[in-house]
């Protein structure tokens, strides 16, 4: 038996398929979803989003969003996703390190603030996803 998986951002679904296993960067921590999962809604952080199928595992760097897990069913809505074979590494290392720049002198308006703290964990999971793959892939 196997899930059924889709991860989906507001501009495209980055996945669709079935799959042995997710897991996901929770709110609360990482969670491993197999077939016949107990029903879950749950937020997710930005992260390393891991699935495997058969004998390979995909990897994906989310910037956080939402866990459906419903009648081996899993729908990701994410605020970012991205295969780790399709992040540029030297610019998600270049975007990581301007985030982490900028925010040594914070602006005052929280609004900006947030949206920098974001894109830091959004490209860190990048990096993180991104060196992971070149040391195993």
């Amino acid at each position: 038996m196997q899930l059924h998986l889709e991860i989906v951002t507001s501009e495209a679904t980055v996945y669709s398929g079935d799959v042995d296993m997710v897991t996901v960067p929770g709110a609360a921590g990482v969670m491993g979803i197999l077939p016949r999962h107990a029903p879950v809604l749950s937020t997710l952080r930005a992260g390393e989003l891991r699935v495997k199928v058969g004998g390979d595992d995909l990897e994906f760097a989310i910037g956080g969003g939402f866990v459906d897990v419903n009648n081996n069913r899993v729908i990701i809505l994410a605020d970012s996703a991205e295969r780790s074979d399709a992040i540029d590494l030297a610019r998600a290392e270049a975007a990581r390190q301007k985030a982490e720049d900028l925010l040594k002198n914070p602006p005052p308006n929280k609004e900006e603030l947030f949206k920098l703290e974001s894109a830091l964990k959004r490209n860190q999971a990048r990096v993180l996803v991104a060196s992971r793959k070149r040391r195993t892939g």
